[in-house]
């Protein structure tokens, strides 16, 4: 019987194997409902269309922070469908 290490995030109750990913995910979290609450402040905005903006917007934040100083044409890479790879793990694989 093998034993594998588990980190929770509280925010959203994702499951990572690796401790780094788990804090790197609960940070994207954070700025994600900093951004949501940012848009609600400024906006008349749907609470859902705002969590989605700011997930979107923290989980591609390297590619705006390259856009905002100066190389709008790497926007191009945040694709509508695409979302950047997660280490999340479904708990009931990692107990199966």
């Amino acid at each position: 019987m093998s034993i594998t290490p588990m980190w929770r995030v509280d925010r959203d109750g994702s499951m990572f194997t690796d401790k780094k990913a788990a804090e790197e995910h609960d940070r994207m979290l954070e700025l994600a409902d900093g951004i949501t609450g940012m848009l609600e402040a400024h906006f008349e905005i749907n609470e859902q269309l705002a969590e989605e903006i700011g997930l979107l917007m923290s989980r591609n934040k390297d590619i705006l922070a390259k856009a905002f100083k100066g190389k709008p044409e790497v926007l191009q890479d945040i694709q509508k469908s695409g979302e950047p790879e997660d280490n999340t793990v479904d708990i009931r694989e990692a107990v199966a």
